[in-house]
């Protein structure tokens, strides 16, 4: 049996998340586009763990900017369900990076949802995509951190 590497400090994300009435339809069953809602919390929450956080995309002008989704919808949740979104950070080109995630019903273990997100970093107003700086995503985007994002 072979070791895997083990993932670098703050590329895995659980993040609770309790289902409300927005979330639902008129029968108590979760919305799917409350999953991606969902996801994209726990995305935020991952990038902050790495080192992208809000100030830093403020001063930098550099966004994480999903350019795909794919998800599969496995089994329902419902109105009051206590869930787990579990994320992590995903292989990597020089162009684009994936996440990874999964949402689970910890009460009776089950798997409701899988997700795959391609994101690429942007230079905003312009909307000039960028590569991934060398070494991403540790140290985090260091060449990122200067204002003119060059």
């Amino acid at each position: 049996m072979t070791d895997s590497p083990s993932p670098l400090p703050g590329s895995t994300i659980v993040t609770p998340v309790q289902v409300m009435f927005f979330d639902t339809d008129a029968g108590g069953v979760v919305h799917n586009i409350a999953y991606l809602r969902f996801i994209e919390t726990a995305r935020t929450l991952l990038a902050v763990n790495l080192g992208m956080d809000w100030a830093r995309m403020a001063q930098t002008s550099v966004y994480p900017v999903v350019v795909r989704t794919e998800i599969d919808y496995k089994r329902p949740a419902i109105l009051g369900d206590e869930l787990e979104v579990h994320g992590r950070l995903g292989e990597a080109t020089p162009a684009r990076f994936w996440c990874h995630f999964e949402i689970k019903r910890p009460r009776d273990g089950a798997l409701l949802i899988t997700c795959q997100q391609a994101l690429a970093f942007v230079k905003m107003p312009e909307g000039k995509p960028l590569r991934l700086p060398k070494g991403w995503p540790e140290p985090f985007a260091p060449e990122f951190a200067s204002p003119s994002g060059e």
